[in-house]
C-alpha cells in the first residue's frame, strides 16, 4: 500500500519556518490547488481552489523556508491526518480536539521560469 500526493500550484504566502517542541526546524507551507471544468446541465465553467497545508522536514525544511509568495510548485509527498489539543486560553476550562489534515513533503519541483538575463521583472 502507498500513501502518496503529487500537488501542483501556487504559494499563497511566503514559507514560514518554525521549530517543533523538540526543536526541529520544519517549513510550513500553503499551496493553492485549482481545477475547472464545464458543468454538463448548464454549459458554464465551474472552477475551485483548494488550499493544502504542506509541512517539509529535514534538510529540504532549509530549501523550503526560501520560497515566497506567488511561486510554481509541484509537492510531493504523503498526506496525514494528526490531532491536537490548542493550548487553553485563560478563562475556557475545557480543551477542544482539533484535527488537521496535511502533506508531509518530502520532495519539491520548482516549476517558476527562469528571468532572463537582461529583462527587468519576472519571465511570463
Amino acid at each position: 500500500m502507498q500513501n502518496r500526493a503529487t500537488l501542483t500550484g501556487y504559494l499563497g504566502q511566503d514559507a514560514v519556518l518554525r521549530t517543533a517542541r523538540n526543536q526541529t526546524p520544519f517549513t510550513v507551507l500553503s499551496l493553492a490547488t485549482h481545477r475547472t471544468w464545464k458543468d454538463r446541465n448548464s454549459g458554464e465553467r465551474q472552477s475551485v481552489t483548494t488550499w493544502h497545508r504542506c509541512v517539509v522536514f529535514g534538510k529540504l525544511a532549509n530549501y523550503a523556508g526560501t520560497l515566497t509568495k506567488g511561486a510554481f510548485l509541484q509537492l510531493e509527498g504523503e498526506i496525514g491526518v494528526r490531532e491536537y489539543f490548542p493550548r487553553v486560553i485563560a478563562g475556557s476550562t475545557e480543551a477542544v480536539k482539533k484535527t488537521v489534515t496535511e502533506i508531509r513533503v518530502f520532495r519539491i519541483l520548482n516549476l517558476d521560469r527562469p528571468a532572463k538575463a537582461g529583462r527587468s521583472g519576472t519571465a511570463a
